[in-house]
């Protein structure tokens, strides 16, 4: 299929045509008379977003997402690869599991989907999974994490670093201090102590991540930290980087703008895990995402069923969708951080997610003979984030009401338009056959 994409601002840099052939980006003027033609005036042409942490709940939570309304979520969200968590039932922690949620996202085909492998066996933190196993299977598993739980045995922390070292293998570490959060139901501070609800100290988190660093660069293996959320957590992961540790770490867009001063609603979409912090925090986490201490940010997609979270607070799941809505929010909560422009978004949200995860495939920039994963971007799309036009199954969407001015106009995974003007196409027609490029 040929398509010209006409008038596209790269990067948010002056308007050109971009061409695609077979897949990939080619020279402009060679790929002859286009099949489609995108008209791209005003829009921003970005390299397709990769998203490093979503649950898609398959195998077995299919009533809160499966892999292929996952999917959907994610190219409406201009996202052409994302990587699924391994807290599925049963759990990803075998050759067969990764196998199948692998299979699931190729037969989708909206989206690139890459299994992560779990650390332990069923998330239990007693014994090492199958992380060879996984690593030789035909997902090709490159990064284990436990996350809704943490490796908190810290013996077991090293044997893990050492083993996935032997493969170039990366451990995405959950950091939370098991004992020092036990019961706890938010961030603790100033509104917990209100509240009256148990809190959750932001030790808990950085205290895991100073015994990683220090055990990542013992060993000279690759840990990520996952979702980090305070002002501590981002001193300590500066510091590693310092003294030359293989250490990356991720945001959240919620992570980057929303306080625990919502929970005096008691409105159970505001809790997540790890939990909103303070105001300072989240400027604390502003300032990573610009000067490069925070490498990525990732979603933490998590939907759940209805009843899941319209409960009372201390009975409700932690956690909360955002594929959809991920740039759109970012953009919101960057909008006064002086130097945070498009090729900023590129830079968290394509090139360096992609490269950690090892995806040859994404990421690029728009050089001929680049594969033609790309997203197209509305700057001046002004509307209201509503919950009920997604197609994800969760509706959990802590900006529910949030007035927004990005959206993604369309999706091109590996060169095929799954979205165009905002609404999903079809499928990759390659997605049921040995040609998937993926």
């Amino acid at each position: 299929m040929r398509i010209r994409i006409a008038g596209a601002r790269v990067l948010g840099g002056q308007a050109q045509d971009i061409e695609i052939a077979d897949g990939r980006l080619a020279e402009p003027g060679s790929a002859g008379r286009p099949d489609l033609t995108v008209d791209a005036d005003g829009l921003i042409a970005l390299p397709g977003l990769v998203d490093m942490h979503v649950h898609l709940r398959e195998p077995g939570r299919e009533d809160a997402e499966t892999v292929e309304t996952g999917s959907r979520a994610a190219a409406r969200g201009g996202f052409t690869a994302v990587l699924a968590m391994a807290n599925t039932q049963p759990t990803a922690d075998t050759a067969g599991v990764v196998e199948q949620v692998w299979r699931l996202g190729r037969e989708s085909g909206w989206t690139q989907v890459q299994p992560i492998g779990a650390v332990t066996a069923g998330l239990e933190g007693t014994r090492l999974a199958e992380l060879g196993a996984m690593a030789r299977s035909a997902a090709g598993v490159r990064i284990f994490s436990d996350d809704g739980h943490c490796v908190s045995d810290p013996l077991l922390m090293r044997r893990a670093l050492e083993y996935v070292k032997g493969f170039d293998g990366m451990i995405a570490q959950h950091a939370q201090e098991p004992r020092l959060t036990e019961g706890a139901q938010m961030n603790e501070g100033v509104v917990s102590a209100e509240l009256g609800l148990p809190g959750w100290p932001a030790a808990a988190e950085e205290a895991i991540i100073a015994r990683d660093v220090l055990l990542a660069q013992h060993v000279g293996a690759r840990l990520h930290i996952c979702h980090v959320s305070t002002a501590g957590s981002v001193e300590i992961i500066r510091w590693a980087k310092s003294r030359g540790a293989r250490i990356t770490a991720e945001v959240t867009p919620h992570h980057l703008i929303l306080t625990d001063d919502l929970v005096r609603s008691y409105d159970p979409v505001y809790k997540v895990n790890p939990p909103l912090r303070t105001a300072e925090d989240a400027a604390a986490l502003r300032q990573a995402v610009l000067d490069g201490t925070i490498d990525v940010i990732a979603t933490d997609h998590a939907p759940h069923p209805a009843e899941h979270k319209c409960c009372e607070w201390t009975a409700a799941a932690m956690g909360m969708v955002g594929m959809e809505t991920a740039l759109a929010v970012v953009r919101l909560a960057m909008r006064e951080e002086e130097g945070f422009g498009w090729d900023q978004v590129a830079r968290l949200m394509s090139r360096n997610p992609a490269r950690i995860a090892g995806l040859p495939g994404q990421g690029h920039g728009f050089e001929p003979g680049a594969h033609a994963n790309i997203v197209l971007v509305d700057p001046g799309a002004p509307h209201t984030i509503d919950p009920a036009d997604s197609a994800s199954l969760g509706r959990n969407n802590p900006f529910a009401g949030t007035e927004v001015d990005t959206a993604v106009h369309s999706t091109f995974l590996y060169g095929h338009p799954v979205v165009l003007d905002g609404e999903l196409q079809a499928p990759h027609p390659a997605s049921k056959e040995d040609t998937w490029p993926l």
